[in-house]
């Protein structure tokens, strides 16, 4: 009832009995009740509630409350893009750092072009260090790559979400995912370097790096040149090994395995069996020199294709030589060395074909490049410097004196060539023009060509001999020889047989007047003793007279006269 209506009209009064009372016969008149005061009515106050406010008061402030306390503890929302979502589910994969959760999964939603995922991600409020510019992001799941097996926990627990913190400080809500874990990551000591090289060969992120045969870090990253001309690589050494790279320190190649054949013998050379199956690459300072000062963060070095490659001194700048040969080129690549008695002073770059159509005569050019200052090196300076006149007229004077290219032979088993600088002083004369681009040297054949050059104009003279006409003469000759020979069987045997008959009767009498029982041989010998005794007179006669000269005139003493 509304209190503001005024006072309540009393109630009608009960009608009474009008029968009467049992026992008293006499009817009792009803007794009229007093009269009773109109209440008083106070309105209530209004500015105080009710009681029954209290509760859902409270009730919204305490959600209040909660709401603010649940917007106050969440942490950044992100979104992070992959190109699948194998694995990741909404509302249970965890983010995790170091193990420790911090975050999940909130949805999970294709992009407009369909081309990747784009996953948001809730961060803990401790977290919120994690949303800045160069963190990383990454789904762990097994993996089985060259570098090993990783992400095996997840068997069991499902794939989750990695991270990497960043250390920028400007906040960032949408990542890049990457499509594998990061070799190294921010919180790692050590130091970053780029290479530079002309191949990637068999390495891969993760490819060990050795010092000595000691692994002191790996491969983080690569990327082919705009020009495709080189790749560069990104490596990563840990500390402390990266005190031992400094401003001298050359890189190369370590995988594989480097078979050498040389005057010592046969050298095997590899830095572990993991470069031979996954490759690998390996630095150090040159023999008998420091490594310089250490090498800063990011420092830029050349990639040598192996060692000997990375340990070579600098070439400086090359010169670019061609040579025009007049022979087959076959055995010759591009690539093939160019040296100086040993000394090899460049490479060969191109490979061409020129037509004369006036001689209607083809020479082959061979393109090179030369680097002056290997040889300038082995002469301990002696030689002029690279580019200077004094440098132009030692060229064209070794040119006078016999200066030639040469193809040779380098290996009888392939039968690849090289191209060999000497010097021939019975070579023609030729010049040189060192203000011409690209240089051109004279050439000279090699013994090989010049003896089959010979061979070949022995087999033009031999062509030249009428062997036909020899042959029918030949013939002819043999026929009267046979004729010849039958006028000696019919005429002059039987001739010379009579002949041999009388000299054999003429022998046997000579034979039977010289037997020792012969007359002729008593009377020969007969004849030899008287010839004998007269020899001893005559000598005596003689040594008489050579001691008594006078007797000639006077004759011997006790002669009479």
């Amino acid at each position: 009832m509304n209190s503001t209506q005024g006072p309540t009209p009393p109630a009608p009064p009960e009608p009474q009995d009008a029968r009467p009372a049992s026992g008293a016969g006499a009817s009792v008149p009803p007794a009229v009740p007093p009269e009773l005061p109109d209440p008083d009515v106070e309105p209530p106050r209004r500015w105080l509630p009710s009681l029954v406010w209290i509760v859902p008061l409270l009730a919204a402030l305490i959600g209040v409350a909660l709401v603010v306390k649940s917007v106050l503890a969440q942490g950044p929302n992100i979104t992070i893009s992959f190109v699948s979502a194998e694995g990741l589910e909404p509302g249970k994969t965890q983010v995790k750092y170091k193990d420790v959760n911090i975050g999940s999964v909130k949805s999970i939603r294709l992009s407009k072009d369909l081309s990747h995922v784009l996953v948001q991600v809730e961060l803990t409020k401790e977290a919120e260090n994690f949303a800045v510019k160069d963190s990383r992001f990454w789904v762990v799941r097994p993996r089985v790559g060259t570098t090993g097996v990783s992400g095996l926990g997840t068997l069991l627990s499902g794939a989750y979400i990695g991270v990497d913190a960043g250390r920028s400080s400007e906040s960032e809500t949408n990542f890049v995912g990457l499509e594998t874990p990061p070799a190294v990551t921010i919180d790692q000591k050590g130091h970053q370097y780029t290479l530079h090289g002309d191949s990637l060969g068999s390495i891969d992120i993760g490819s060990p790096i050795f010092y000595r045969r000691v692994q002191v870090g790996q491969v983080t990253g690569f990327s082919l040149d705009k020009g495709g001309t080189g790749v560069t690589v990104q490596v990563f050494i840990s500390a402390p090994y990266d005190q031992y790279v400094g401003t001298n320190t050359r890189w190369w190649h370590a995988s594989g395995v480097d078979l050498r054949l040389d005057a010592s013998g046969l050298k095997l050379n590899t830095q572990s069996l993991a470069t031979v199956i996954v490759g690998g690459l390996a630095f150090q300072a040159p023999p008998g020199q420091s490594a310089g000062a250490n090498a800063p963060n990011g420092t830029m070095f050349r990639l040598g294709a192996d060692e000997s490659d990375a340990m070579r001194e600098p070439d400086g700048t090359p010169v670019r030589v061609v040579m025009n040969f007049n022979q087959s080129l076959r055995g010759l690549s591009v690539g093939a060395p160019v040296d100086f008695r040993g000394i090899v002073l460049g490479q060969v770059t191109d490979i061409g074909v020129d037509y004369d159509p006036k001689t209607h005569e083809f020479t082959m050019p061979v393109t090179m490049d030369l680097y002056p200052d290997r040889l300038r090196r082995h002469s301990r300076g002696q030689m002029p410097m690279q580019s200077t006149p004094e440098a132009s007229e030692m060229l064209k004077t070794l040119v006078k004196h016999g200066l030639r290219g040469q193809l040779r032979t380098g290996n009888l088993l392939t039968n690849q060539l090289y191209v060999a600088l000497d010097l021939f002083p019975k070579a023609p004369p030729a010049t040189v023009n060192v203000t011409r681009e690209p240089i051109e040297l004279p050439t000279i054949p090699n013994t090989l060509d010049e003896l089959q050059l010979q061979v070949a104009d022995i087999a033009r003279k031999l062509d030249k001999v009428p062997f036909d006409q020899i042959g029918t003469n030949l013939n002819s000759a043999l026929k009267n020889a046979d004729r010849l020979f039958s006028r000696l069987d019919t005429e002059v045997v039987p001739q010379a047989r009579d002949t041999l008959s009388a000299a054999k009767q003429t022998f046997g009498a000579a034979e039977a007047t010289l037997q020792q029982d012969s007359p002729l041989q008593s009377d020969v010998h007969q004849a030899l003793q008287e010839l004998t005794r007269t020899l001893q007179s005559l000598n005596a006669l003689s040594d008489y007279l050579e001691r008594h000269p006078e007797s000639l005139l006077r004759g011997k003493p006790g002669d009479k006269p």
